[in-house]
């Protein structure tokens, strides 16, 4: 199996629920603060590879739902400085195993990477467990 640095942030449900699908499946999840980590360019690009940089976002960050952050309107260099001035905009989780990098939690993605034991299909693993029981997720 597999450890998995996993960038998070803190309190966040669903970032709890796939943390406990991967230990389910017998990885070691080393969990760190993607608020809190010291990102540098050179440090964070890597988590994104080939996907579009719009797909880099999270688009319940408060920027993003206020329309102050328009993510696709922006550039790689653009994105890059805005996530190192706000982390909130990062896309969580990340997850680093070895040298491959990623972002996002595609529960079938992660399968076919890592494996998992259970794949929960009844919701959505990225987004916010609170959205639905109370109308809007806060992640400020």
């Amino acid at each position: 199996m597999a450890t998995v640095i996993f960038y998070e942030k803190p309190g966040c449900a669903s970032n709890s629920r796939q943390k406990m699908l991967l230990m389910a499946a017998g990885h070691l999840v080393i969990a760190k603060s993607v608020l809190e980590q010291p990102w540098t360019l050179e440090t964070l690009r890597p988590f994104f590879g080939d996907l579009a940089v719009r797909d880099w976002f999270n688009y319940s960050a408060p920027a993003i739902k206020y329309g102050e952050v328009e993510p696709d309107k922006l550039d790689e260099n653009q994105a890059l400085a805005l996530m190192l001035e706000t982390p909130l905009l990062i896309r969580r989780p990340l997850m680093q195993v070895g040298d491959d990098y990623r972002a996002g939690f595609d529960a079938e993605q992660v399968e076919a990477w890592l494996g998992l034991t259970t794949l929960k299909t009844e919701a959505d693993l990225e987004k916010c467990s609170r959205s639905a029981a109370a109308g809007e997720c806060r992640h400020d």
